[in-house]
């Protein structure tokens, strides 16, 4: 199993460029995965402005689709790979750089021949879990009326993945995402909160993954599950 990142998650040139890419490496090692890769794009952020590209490197969001999916699908033939696991068409929640993540995903699996499934949550979970976030104002920056669109539809989505038992090596990946985690916003305290959670009730929370496969096909994600981690061909 491989992990593929098109951005390394700097905005800018700065004392701290690198430090995302190496948690990222970090963390996908705990999962197990055999690497990271990252496809040279630079982060293009979540807002109404996208920025000019940094001086060494072109934001996701205005990367050639063809061109990136080109590197993924050379990555995919390479690794003799089966599955990928991409975003939803919303990018999940969204953002510029996981929408275009789709779009490149899909158009990668196409040149390589292969399976392709996207990561997503029940859009009707959004609606109910969203409203109560945007009252305590921890969700600011996301219109109520644009998160209802978040998601996939409950009635589309083709594998619910039960990873309970992966609940403690799932909360050690993303602790190590200290740059995320010791920020100083709102998005930063609650990510803090979610990890901080006592490992039973964190089960609960992040319990469950949900995938929806073009065409509706619902064959099992999981090829095999070596100690310790749980690992899939993507």
């Amino acid at each position: 199993m491989i992990v593929v990142v098109a951005c390394d998650g700097d905005m800018w040139n700065g004392p701290d460029q690198g430090r995302r890419l190496a948690e990222l490496r970090t963390s996908a090692s705990i999962l197990g995965a055999d690497k990271a890769v990252h496809l040279g794009y630079a982060d293009s952020g979540h807002g109404p402005v996208l920025f000019e590209d940094p001086p060494d490197r072109i934001r996701f969001a205005r990367a050639d689709i063809e061109a990136a999916a080109g590197k993924l699908a050379a990555l995919l033939v390479d690794e003799q790979a089966d599955l990928l696991l991409g975003y939803d068409s919303q990018g999940g929640y969204g953002h510029r750089d996981h929408v275009r993540v789709h779009q490149v995903g899909g158009r990668a699996a196409e040149l390589a021949g292969v399976r392709v499934v996207e990561a997503t949550v029940p859009r009707e979970l959004v609606a109910r879990v969203g409203r109560p976030l945007r009252l305590l104002r921890l969700l600011s920056r996301h219109r109520f009326d644009e998160m209802r669109g978040y998601g996939t539809p409950d009635s589309a989505i083709t594998h619910r993945v039960d990873v309970r038992r992966y609940a403690a090596l799932k909360r050690a990946a993303l602790m190590v995402h200290r740059t995320q985690v010791s920020g100083r916003g709102v998005g930063s305290w609650l990510f803090r909160v979610l990890v901080g959670l006592p490992l039973p009730m964190f089960r609960v929370v992040f319990g469950t993954e949900w995938f929806a496969e073009p065409g509706g096909r619902t064959g099992g994600l999981v090829t095999h599950d070596p100690a310790p981690g749980l690992r899939r061909s993507d």
